[in-house]
């Protein structure tokens, strides 16, 4: 993917796939923006592009664990690789990432290696939130998900740097890649988690304003109820590594969980706004960085 030519194939590929994901909708989508207030949409899609901008902050936190990364450059190769997830596979930001990242010398196996490490802290945070609010939220749904009460202390346990390591080296091993270029520390690993927990809570805020213009109740039980929607929604996508960015897994997922919240019909609206709004921040962030890229001296290594 050293040609920019076949990375501007790649990126066009990336693009329209991502257009399609909303276009299969477009009917639903449209009517989305018809019901929902202007000012709602605005702000839901400032959320969705706080969000991505916290996920990569998440991200940065892991990769600079093992060596320094620019803010600019973080932001360009985060960016740039994250339309790739809209194509079928689940590889396709990874691999994107690996070399966008050779621009900026930095090897593929840190690249791979912080993509996936990454993911997991976003998985694991988002299943400790999801869990809490399932079990402390509104009356009557801690009876439903009381199994998922024992994931708290064990993604706690998960996402200390002596196991998190020791996860990440297995997971590697298995996949047939080269292990960490340096261990995971104490402080890379509670920043990544921090900016985690704030991309699900923005993420979780986006939702809940979309319930509330809808008719839901705007107090805390529902705000708890959009973050674990969202957080369980995001996972099960994650997952579903054939599906393109989770489409349609992520939904359903999140549609089960805000079930009884409003009605069929808003509830198709705010499922269809949450994945509009994400899928433009991820375009144009994206598409941004494509063109801010440059490529930068020194031997790549990998």
């Amino acid at each position: 993917m050293r040609s920019p030519w076949v990375r501007g194939a790649f990126l066009a590929l990336a693009l329209a796939a991502a257009v399609w994901a909303v276009a299969a909708n477009r009917s639903e989508a449209a009517r989305a923006v018809r019901v929902l207030p202007a000012w709602v949409l605005a702000v839901s899609l400032a959320a969705s592009f706080a969000y991505v901008a916290a996920t990569m902050l998440s991200w940065r936190a892991i990769i600079t664990a093992a060596g320094p990364l620019p803010p600019r450059a973080a932001r360009r190769i985060f960016y740039s690789s994250q339309i790739a997830k809209y194509l079928p596979g689940g590889v396709w930001n990874v691999l994107a990432a690996a070399e966008m990242g050779r621009d900026y010398a930095v090897s593929r196996r840190r690249s791979v290696a912080s993509l996936l490490v990454s993911a997991g802290v976003s998985a694991v945070t988002g299943l400790l939130l999801a869990a809490g609010a399932l079990l402390f939220g509104p009356g009557g749904l801690w009876r439903s998900y009381w199994w998922v009460a024992p994931a708290v202390p064990a993604g706690i346990l998960a996402l200390t740097p002596p196991v998190l390591n020791r996860i990440v080296g297995a997971v590697l091993k298995l996949a047939r890649r080269d292990g960490l270029e340096a261990p995971l520390t104490w402080t890379a690993t509670l920043r990544a988690s921090g900016w985690a927990l704030a991309a699900w809570i923005l993420a979780g805020g986006q939702v809940w304003l979309l319930l509330v213009s809808l008719g839901a109740a705007a107090n805390a039980a529902t705000f708890l109820l959009a973050v674990a929607g969202y957080a369980l929604g995001w996972t099960a996508g994650f997952l579903a590594v054939v599906a393109p960015a989770g489409a349609g897994v992520r939904e359903v997922a999140l549609g089960a969980v805000l079930a009884g919240a409003v009605g069929p019909g808003a509830l198709v609206v705010v499922v269809l706004a949450v994945r509009l709004t994400t899928t433009i921040a991820d375009v144009v962030l994206g598409v941004g960085a494509s063109l801010a890229m440059r490529k930068r001296p020194g031997p790549p290594r990998s």
